[in-house]
């Protein structure tokens, strides 16, 4: 049920109030018979993924987005996921993913997350089904620091594809840094640089190294309560790059909802399925929210932008 513990003054943590509650379980879907795409697109569907993997309409999907529960025990609200051994937690993985290909067009994208244990284990899966072209590693700086070993502050993502004809807009998740060494051409002008009200910048292509990820908490109007919440910035980058406008995004792993309300906000279409009915609920008032409001933070005029430059802290 909705948590009703008080916050603190500037703590914009998303709730649900009951009334909430109850609007936006009225909004959530279930499957128990073939959907058509139409009917299904821009919808939550409260479930469980195998129950309703059957129905799933087939080469529907051009971008696939994966967040599975990593390998280690946690509870996401009423659900718990126990760790397994790595031999087990690849089978449970393939047994879902091999019946989700299905679903993709011969065009789609897959990005799989992950951490640095099961990032090994679900590899061998991918390379035995998709094309794998490159393995994303993304900053988390809020890593839980330890005395006996390095501190854990990365997470990875597989870029995947299903063949060699696919989708990937360079130009689109192009990011702004600061220049430090702000060179000049003989002439006396900015070299590969340009100078803004804010500061001067350089447009650096995308590589498989994200420093500029802030993992949303208490002060952000995008935060939930959910334990690991992806931020609306990463997910951006990956819809940006790997679909266009129109384009069908499925998240069958939803949470609290990031790449529903990121294909909101960027005018794409959206499946989201999750098991959990506050995490479904907080999805919707998510993309309630979303029609209001597009803005996604740190990225801001076609860019995205390093973590503290202020185009960044304005967006």
């Amino acid at each position: 049920m909705p948590s009703h513990q008080p916050k603190a003054p500037r703590n914009r943590t998303l709730t649900l109030s009951n009334e909430e509650f109850q609007l936006y379980c009225q909004q959530l879907g279930r499957l128990d018979a073939p959907a058509a795409l139409p009917n299904l697109i821009d919808s939550i569907v409260h479930q469980d993924l195998l129950e309703a993997l059957p129905y799933l309409p087939a080469r529907s999907v051009d971008l696939l987005i994966l967040d599975p529960p990593y390998n280690r025990s946690k509870t996401y609200n009423q659900t718990a996921f126990n760790q397994k051994s790595p031999e087990v937690y690849q089978s449970w993985f393939e047994h879902w993913f091999v019946q989700l290909l299905a679903m993709l067009k011969p065009t789609a994208t897959v990005y799989v997350c992950a951490d640095w244990q099961s990032s090994a284990v679900i590899y061998p899966v991918l390379t035995n089904y998709l094309k794998v072209r490159n393995r994303i590693t993304w900053e988390r700086e809020k890593g839980r620091g330890a005395q006996l070993n390095w501190k854990n502050s990365s997470e990875d993502i597989w870029f995947c594809t299903v063949s060699d004809s696919y989708f990937f807009d360079v130009a689109a998740v192009k990011l702004k840094r600061r220049v430090m060494a702000p060179y000049r051409d003989t002439q006396g002008q900015p070299k590969d640089w340009q100078e803004t009200g804010a500061g001067r910048f350089r447009e650096t292509h995308p590589s498989n190294l994200w420093t500029d990820i802030s993992v949303p908490f208490w002060s952000m109007p995008e935060n939930t309560d959910h334990p690991t919440q992806k931020p609306e910035k990463l997910i951006a980058k990956l819809l940006l790059a790997s679909s266009q406008v129109g384009d069908v995004v499925l998240d069958p792993f939803l949470g609290s909802g990031t790449t529903a309300v990121v294909a909101r906000k960027l005018n794409r279409h959206y499946i989201g399925i999750e098991i959990d009915q506050v995490y479904c609920c907080l999805a919707q008032k998510r993309l309630a929210l979303a029609a209001q409001d597009n803005r996604i933070q740190g990225y801001a005029g076609g860019y995205f932008w390093e973590r503290n430059s202020l185009p960044y802290q304005n967006s």
